[in-house]
Order: structure tokens, then C-alpha cells, then sequence
């Protein structure tokens, strides 16, 4: 997977879905809600950010290819799952969906350690 293209692609959405929550969900989610989609939002872009960033490395020479996609595979997971999970749980106040969310909590919490992990490594 090109995580480069990957990355640019979810910072893309996270601000146009950031921008259609402030303008098109406005009136339309109570504050609950809307703090529910507003945090899907920001986790989305800070591990988007992550995720392009750490798709670089392996071009420095500071971590291997397959470390990196370790990593970025994890954060994706993350986005998909966590801040997938509560867009939905925001957009149709469905609660059963949040079951899902702390999985991509999980996620994110397991690639930012392997990023550790690595870095001591080397």
C-alpha cells in the first residue's frame, strides 16, 4: 500500500469531513453528538499526520520499509476503526457501534509503541 498517497488522502477527508460537520451537521447533531464527531475529526487528522509522516522514514534511511508499514498499517486501522466508528455513532446515535471504538484505540496506542519500539532498536 502507498502510505504516502494514503496518508494525504485521509488528511484530505479528515478536513472536508471536519468542514461539512461545522457547516452541514451544525444544526442538524445536539452538542453530545457533535463533540462525538468533532473528536473523530481531530484523532483522524493527528494520525493521518502520523501516518504521512512515518511513510517517509523508510526514505531517510531511519526505519525499514516493512517497519514503517507496520506502523502506518496500524494507524490506519486506528483511523478506520476508531474514528470510523464514531462518525457513525455521531451521525446515527446508534451506541452499540462505539463497541468497535476502543479497538481503534487499541490500534492507534499499538502503532505509536512499535514507532517507540523501533526508534530504541536502531
Amino acid at each position: 500500500m502507498n502510505w504516502n498517497v494514503t496518508g494525504a488522502i485521509l488528511m484530505a477527508l479528515g478536513v472536508s469531513l471536519g468542514a461539512f460537520g461545522a457547516h452541514g451537521l451544525r444544526h442538524r447533531l445536539d452538542a453530545y453528538s457533535m463533540s462525538i464527531y468533532e473528536k473523530a475529526v481531530l484523532y483522524q487528522l493527528v494520525h493521518a499526520l502520523g501516518l504521512l509522516i512515518v511513510s517517509y522514514l523508510p526514505k531517510t534511511g531511519t526505519f525499514s520499509l516493512s517497519a514503517a508499514s507496520l506502523v502506518c498499517g496500524l494507524l490506519f486501522a486506528g483511523i478506520v476503526l476508531f474514528s470510523g466508528s464514531l462518525y457513525v455513532l455521531a451521525v446515527t446515535g446508534n451506541r452499540g457501534i462505539g463497541a468497535i471504538t476502543p479497538f481503534g484505540g487499541l490500534s492507534f496506542l499499538a502503532g505509536w509503541v512499535m514507532l517507540a519500539w523501533y526508534s530504541i532498536r536502531r
